[in-house]
């Protein structure tokens, strides 16, 4: 919204900064950073009061969830980082198909989680929505965006296009409505998995959180380099215009991580749970797809990634060798893999200071890929 006063740069030369989107992202983070941190200990406050705190069951945590007193800390802590990002982004970002489209899937995304969360936490269901309702749900939402997407002309043709690290063109296009329908499977397929993976690996303060914010930076960065047409062709990668605005959407959820870690550090004084790790996951694999670096975001979330395929050899070993042994063997101590290493004697802080190092690390191999093609 701020960015149209750059029209008005002939009343007043400063103004013409706000043209720059590098100016503008440094701002969204800032601004994010600022709102987090205002309603940030009135968000705990009021969570405390309404008695919205995570309840852990002896039966599904374990032993590790006797080690922290952490039952009567509030959840639904991503409405921090959501309202953060969300009016950090409407300030800042100039609006396109790009934008609207991120913000429409974040907010759709917050509320699927925050009524998963509600029903844990107030109604005490559990399970929280069934995992069919919550497919519907994510079902629509990527439709609505895909439909967009493949509808507005500054879209339509670079969202058909399928781009893989290490090539310098598209090695795919998705023609026709079964080009659609593929493209769906795809897009759904990540958005889906990476809220997952985000959810599994949100088990340890600052965790996922932690790791967020590497992503959002390069994914920011990937945003800007993308929709800026001398540093794509430089550098090899598709241009798709106006999906710079998307780095002030990275730079906003990179300041309200910033925020949200403050409280959310060991030891916690909020977690997201559903309410964020749902949208962030889901937010970063269609940002993912816009700035056409969906595969890379396996190499840059890799902790993401090694988390979610923990359990699922967990889950796979337990049940080929209770088929073929009569009695089910786990592969590692404890999944996600971060409890493995917790059952190793690691204390919290170290699992998750590690964690940390090594999204790092794939943070930079991520970025590596874009000149090596």
């Amino acid at each position: 919204m701020l960015s149209y006063l750059s029209n008005y740069e002939s009343f007043w030369g400063p103004l013409r900064l706000l043209h720059f989107i590098t100016l503008r992202t440094l701002m969204a983070a800032g601004t994010a950073t600022v709102i987090g941190f205002i309603i940030g200990p009135w968000l705990i406050h009021k969570l405390r009061k309404l008695k919205f705190g995570q309840h852990y069951d002896d039966d599904r945590t374990g032993e590790l969830a006797q080690k922290f007193d952490k039952k009567n800390t509030p959840t639904m802590g991503g409405l921090l980082i959501f309202f953060s990002v969300f009016i950090s982004t409407v300030l800042w970002a100039a609006p396109n198909i790009w934008v609207i489209v991120a913000l429409f899937v974040y907010t759709a995304l917050t509320a699927v989680g925050f009524r998963d969360d509600y029903l844990k936490v107030v109604k005490k269901n559990r399970d929280g929505i069934s995992s069919r309702e919550k497919l519907m749900w994510q079902t629509i939402i990527t439709v609505a965006a895909l439909v967009a997407l493949a509808w507005h002309p500054m879209s339509a043709v670079k969202i058909r296009e399928l781009w893989v690290p290490f090539l310098k063109y598209p090695v795919f296009q998705f023609a026709g409505v079964a080009g659609l329908l593929a493209l769906f499977v795809l897009m759904f397929f990540w958005v889906v998995g990476f809220s997952n993976a985000i959810n599994l690996t949100d088990g340890l303060d600052g965790l996922a959180i932690g790791c967020t914010i590497t992503v959002a930076l390069v994914y920011g960065l990937m945003a800007y380099a993308a929709g800026n047409s001398k540093i794509a062709e430089y550098l090899l990668i598709s241009y798709v215009p106006g999906t710079g605005e998307l780095a002030v959407i990275c730079g906003a959820l990179v300041g309200a991580g910033m925020a949200f870690l403050w409280y959310n550090s060991y030891p916690a004084e909020l977690f997201m749970g559903d309410t964020g790790s749902l949208a962030l996951g889901g937010l970063i694999g269609m940002i993912a797809f816009m700035v056409q670096q969906p595969f890379t975001l396996v190499i840059v979330g890799g902790v993401f990634v090694v988390e979610a395929v923990s359990v699922i050899i967990q889950v796979g070993y337990f049940k080929f060798t209770r088929r073929r042994y009569g009695e089910g063997r786990r592969f590692f101590r404890m999944a996600p893999i971060h409890h493995h290493f917790q059952k190793m004697g690691w204390p919290e802080t170290k699992v998750v200071l590690r964690f940390w190092v090594i999204s790092l690390m794939c943070a930079l191999v991520g970025l590596g890929t874009l000149k090596l093609r």
